[in-house]
């Protein structure tokens, strides 16, 4: 138990040092572009059907409407932290993923004000990930410092995982695990996610992400 906790706290704690050892947490977030965390990251949607003249952008908010559509530039900072991506698909593969992810944006269960809670969530990890869920051929997984993707968006506390090749438990994404060939190993103990993958040698630590093979696009 005391080598699980310090595999959690330690991490955590580095990713704190290093926020501050590098200035971010001594800007004013009045002036900042945009928030970065110390613990964890915002995740987003970006979307362009065919032939369309530009891209959508679907945030999940604590602020104003839930559910913003292009309230911030498709590759915007997000507070200063300059955009990743995990996943992109393009050409005909995007033409057919559009409409399974717009479905979730336009029926997401927590889409009515009050419904956001930073954590364990719904927040905007949890939406990005039931996103995922719909479109399980993107075998792609969210990295461990999106805290809130573990949150249940759908009730169940037990199931398939997204990619269909585990499976996960979650108490209401307070504590839970998952384990599969695609997600590998993850333990989610009040958000702080520890794990490591197999499929893409890599570790997994809760507050400084993912250290290893990097995951293909």
């Amino acid at each position: 138990m005391l080598i699980f906790l310090f595999l959690v706290f330690a991490p955590l704690a580095a990713s704190a040092a290093r926020y501050l050892w590098l200035g971010d947490g001594r800007q004013n977030w009045q002036t900042a572009d945009r928030w970065r965390g110390i613990f964890a990251i915002h995740t987003w949607i970006v979307v362009k059907e065919k032939d369309a003249p530009t891209y959508t952008r679907y945030d999940y908010t604590a602020w104003g409407e839930p559910i913003r559509t292009n309230g911030f530039a498709p590759d915007g900072r997000w507070f200063g932290a300059v955009p990743d991506i995990i996943v992109a698909v393009d050409g005909e593969r995007a033409e057919a993923l559009i409409p399974k992810i717009r479905d979730v944006v336009e029926n997401y269960r927590f889409r009515s004000y009050g419904d956001y809670s930073v954590w364990p969530g719904p927040n905007s990890n949890t939406f990005v990930q039931a996103a995922l869920d719909s479109v399980p051929e993107l075998q792609v997984v969210l990295p461990p410092t999106a805290i809130g993707k573990d949150f249940p968006s759908t009730g169940k506390w037990f199931g398939v995982t997204a990619s269909g090749t585990g499976i996960y438990a979650s108490l209401a994404g307070y504590v839970g695990f998952s384990i599969g060939w695609v997600e590998g190993l993850e333990i989610n103990f009040f958000g702080a996610v520890l794990g490591f993958d197999i499929r893409r040698p890599a570790l997994k630590l809760p507050g400084l992400g993912r250290f290893g093979v990097r995951p293909s696009l």
